[in-house]
């Protein structure tokens, strides 16, 4: 069996940390054990990481890239109207809820539950990313707003970060419940809080 190319292992080692965190948590994870599922040594891990921190804020980093590119080729996007397109979002968000927890569940909301206090350069990367996030769903939310809520008081940021706390909190309860219904159900109820928020009628349309 050939050995993987020297560029390709510390992309091996973060796309293995994707998984091992979100299995085993931040606290738990041990070198040993994201060398194994990558299938390299040690020694491979320290010549691009200094240690288990260095490597979870690079882990951090990996994911928002990553999920950045997944969430953009997501098909919401194609919707002409805004609401749409982010009751589109919300939709792909419940869509995505399959496999096992550790493969719907989201690595920064796992890690920053353990290394907030601990860890602030583990917290800060972690903040980039669901914040980073939020701040993309908020540029679809700022113009649904300016169309059938330009009175509302809220403002799009403050919403969209609500999404993210209540998606984090629905991986949670997965966890808790040990299945991803409860997670469902949670973003159902979301989904009909932005329905209230936009006063949108029972045929899919907002009213202005």
């Amino acid at each position: 069996m050939n050995a993987r190319p020297k560029s390709d292992a510390r992309e091996q080692l973060l796309k293995a940390g994707l998984s091992v965190i979100r299995e085993k948590g931040y606290s738990a994870m041990r070198v040993e054990d994201i060398c194994d599922r990558a299938s390299l040594t040690k020694g491979g891990f320290f010549h691009h990481f200094k240690g288990k921190e260095d490597f979870a804020v690079a882990s951090a980093n990996y994911w928002s890239e990553t999920t950045s590119q997944f969430f953009a080729s997501a098909p919401y996007h194609q919707h002409a109207d805004p609401l749409d397109r982010v009751m589109g979002y919300l939709d792909f968000r419940e869509a995505i809820l399959k496999g096992s927890i550790p493969e719907f569940t989201c690595l920064v909301g796992t890690m920053v539950q353990e290394a907030y206090e601990t860890s602030p350069a583990i917290r800060d990367a972690c903040d980039a990313s669901i914040s980073g996030h939020a701040a993309e769903v908020a540029k679809d939310i700022a113009v649904a707003k300016l169309l059938y809520a330009p009175d509302a008081e809220w403002t799009p940021e403050s919403l969209a970060l609500h999404t993210q706390a209540v998606i984090q909190g629905a991986f949670i309860l997965a966890k808790a419940k040990q299945g991803p219904e409860i997670a469902a159900e949670t973003i159902d109820h979301l989904k009909r809080y932005f329905e209230y928020l936009f006063k949108r009628n029972c045929t899919g349309s907002a009213i202005a």
